[in-house]
This record gives C-alpha cells, sequence and structure tokens, in this order.
C-alpha cells in the first residue's frame, strides 16, 4: 500500500477562517484549503465564537481548538483526511455538552 507524507515543517497553518459550510485554512506556500465542516463534527457543532478560539499547534503543523477539544493535522487536510472520531465518541461529546 503506497502511503504519502507531507513533509511537516514545509508546509504548515498560518491563519483560519471559516465559511457558512466550510473550514477555510492559509498555508505557508500562500495556498489556501477548505474543506467541509461535515468533515470536522465537533467544529460543525461549535458556536461561532468557539470556532474563532483557536490557536496554532507545534509552530503550524496542527491546529487546536481548546473549546471543542479538537485538534487538525496540516497533513491530514493536505491528504484529504476527515476527522476520526468514531460516531460513539461524538454521541458522548455532544451529550456532555447538553448538560
Amino acid at each position: 500500500m503506497n502511503q504519502h507524507r507531507v513533509d511537516p515543517p514545509s508546509i504548515t497553518a498560518h491563519a483560519v477562517s471559516f465559511g457558512e459550510d466550510t473550514l477555510i485554512v492559509r498555508l505557508s506556500d500562500d495556498r489556501q484549503l477548505s474543506v467541509p465542516l461535515e468533515w470536522f463534527p465537533r467544529l460543525r457543532h461549535a458556536t461561532a465564537e468557539q470556532r474563532q478560539n483557536w490557536r496554532l499547534i507545534t509552530r503550524g503543523i496542527g491546529i487546536h481548538w481548546p473549546d471543542v477539544d479538537e485538534d487538525i493535522a496540516v497533513e491530514d487536510l493536505l491528504l484529504g483526511r476527515p476527522s476520526g472520531e468514531s460516531q460513539a465518541s461524538l454521541r458522548r461529546w455532544l451529550a456532555g455538552r447538553a448538560e
């Protein structure tokens, strides 16, 4: 099986924004990636304020949203990998938010 790897230090995130149904990440090479929020259910369920509370981690190879406990690696975005969170885990997280 062929596995492609992206050299993490070479391409990093610099900025994050959101469209109506998209996560938009500006990269160090001036590209902009746009992926559906459906790929990251915790961000989809987050408020606009929670989505805006993000920080770069490990010099930009990832992005962290502390309010929803979400981490996304730039490599995963580049390779088109959505969240790997199970439905059971997401249900528990959503139930905890409702309490």
